[in-house]
């Protein structure tokens, strides 16, 4: 329903309006993607837009969430990148250690890309390479003392930032839209 057009505001013509509207209008105020879609149906009625109300949305949840990330890692002088190899040596438990092979599989990106990171890691004093006992021409990448401090207190710094960016939602429809989010990007899981 649209508001009728008017030259001047007329607050009596507002109230009218304001009257017939359903009560999902009332409980639901309307965001950004609202609008959006909102203009996309009037310059194209032919076309259907649902798919907008879930993942326009999920897009700018990510770049609020890449926001977060960032500013949690930058307490700790880490790029994300760097954050991911940390965290997957995390949390293959002790000694916090894997293959650079692992590390590739666990991150999902190339042998060369992890080399680079790998090398950076080493650099900043957060992980050491080591022989691998089981092949003499293989090595491990172990996390440092200094790495875990660094990966715990980053996760921390990011946790309290996601709690921040889910504030609106009970406990309920928290588990809810994992539940739904699971459902939708399970197919994509390797």
């Amino acid at each position: 329903m649209t508001a009728p057009s008017v030259k001047n505001l007329d607050i009596k013509i507002l109230d009218e309006y304001h009257g017939r509207m359903t009560a999902q209008e009332n409980l639901s105020p309307q965001d950004d993607v609202d609008r959006l879609i909102a203009a996309w149906q009037r310059e194209r009625p032919d076309m259907d837009v649902s798919p907008m109300h879930v993942l326009s949305r999920v897009t700018r949840l990510a770049l609020h969430l890449d926001r977060a990330r960032r500013l949690a890692f930058d307490e700790w002088n880490l790029e994300s990148s760097e954050f991911d190899v940390l965290s997957a040596l995390r949390r293959a438990g002790t000694p916090y250690q894997l293959s650079p092979g692992q590390l590739v599989h666990e991150t999902l990106v190339t042998s060369g890309t992890m080399t680079n990171r790998v090398d950076r890691l080493v650099n900043k004093g957060l992980v050491e390479r080591l022989p691998d006992p089981a092949d003499r021409r293989g090595v491990q990448v172990r996390l440092t003392t200094k790495g875990r401090a660094a990966v715990d207190g980053a996760i921390d710094a990011l946790l309290a930032h996601e709690k921040e960016l889910l504030v609106g939602l009970t406990d309920s429809e928290s588990e809810q839209l994992a539940n739904a989010l699971r459902t939708l990007s399970r197919p994509f899981d390797r």
